[in-house]
């Protein structure tokens, strides 16, 4: 397992798996306790995920010691605010049955996120958060942010693949210190990624699938990505990309792929924001 280190000095593994979209508890459980099979030691999770506690158990079941895992949790956007955060933090650490989170976000840049990261602050000092961090703040939000707050966020995690690389974005946040990290690393299959003729010439050059090609590029940009997939064997082969290295040239013609705009989840489109507070 290949690690970066935060900005506070603590070692993230770079390659990671989410469990969004997983909300049946037996069925979240089970695909935890294959991935940390498989080698996966970054489980992200999120409150508004629901499966937190399923998420805990697989964990407390494993074999592989605590400080080996590294957790991920998140607070929704209606639980932002100081007292807010500080109780959801509290809530989200039963639910996982947990002393510690390795890493805890902001989930969205919406609702009262300062008093919340002044919470997280709080919480980071006592020890019981290892790193505290942000997702889907634009590159204005998370400029402001780091201007008034007295602990520079560790990571900012954005939707980043392919087809939104998040270029000026991830300049930005290396200016500032703060490391990438990708939700939504293989597109969630949109815009044909799978199929995508030109992912699947490079996945031929390496004897590789589309999925390992794509994975590889964000490990050699640097980003900690998170994919998710409740088969085991689609697990191992997300997983076994340290064996090749695209070439400069491969990496030149991904780059050209860049749509320049989100093709998940457009926090510009207001319809879409109403829709996140309803959820």
């Amino acid at each position: 397992m290949d690690y970066i280190v935060l900005n506070n000095g603590v070692e993230m593994p770079i390659q990671g798996f989410g469990v969004f979209q997983i909300p049946d508890a037996a069925i979240c459980e089970h695909t935890v306790a294959d991935a940390i099979s498989v080698g996966y030691r970054l489980i992200d999770t999120a409150s508004v995920h629901g499966n937190e506690h399923a998420v805990g158990a697989a964990i407390h079941k494993s074999s592989i010691p605590r400080e080996e895992l590294f957790v991920t949790t998140k607070a929704w956007i209606s639980e932002m605010g100081y007292i807010q955060t500080l109780r959801a933090f509290e809530a989200s650490l039963a639910r996982l049955e947990l002393d510690y989170i390795d890493l805890y976000l902001i989930h969205m840049p919406f609702g009262d996120y300062y008093g919340a990261w002044k919470a997280m602050e709080e919480l980071y000092a006592t020890g019981r958060i290892r790193a505290i961090g942000v997702c889907n703040f634009n590159s204005n939000r998370l400029m402001d942010l780091c201007q008034n707050v007295k602990i520079i966020p560790a990571v900012n995690q954005v939707e980043t693949h392919p087809y939104t690389q998040q270029t000026e974005a991830m300049q930005i946040m290396q200016s500032l210190g703060v490391q990438t990290e990708s939700w939504g690393p293989l597109a969630e299959g949109s815009n044909g990624l799978f199929t995508n003729p030109v992912l699947s010439a490079i996945g031929r050059k390496y004897n590789k699938s589309v999925a390992q090609v794509v994975l590889r590029w964000h490990l050699q940009r640097g980003i900690v990505a998170i994919p998710k997939s409740v088969h085991k064997e689609r697990m191992a082969e997300n997983f076994a990309i340290g064996d090749f290295l695209l070439s400069d040239e491969d990496m030149a013609v991904i780059a050209s792929m860049d749509t320049g705009h989100s093709v998940i989840l457009d926090l510009h489109d207001p319809k879409e924001v109403e829709r996140l507070y309803n959820i």
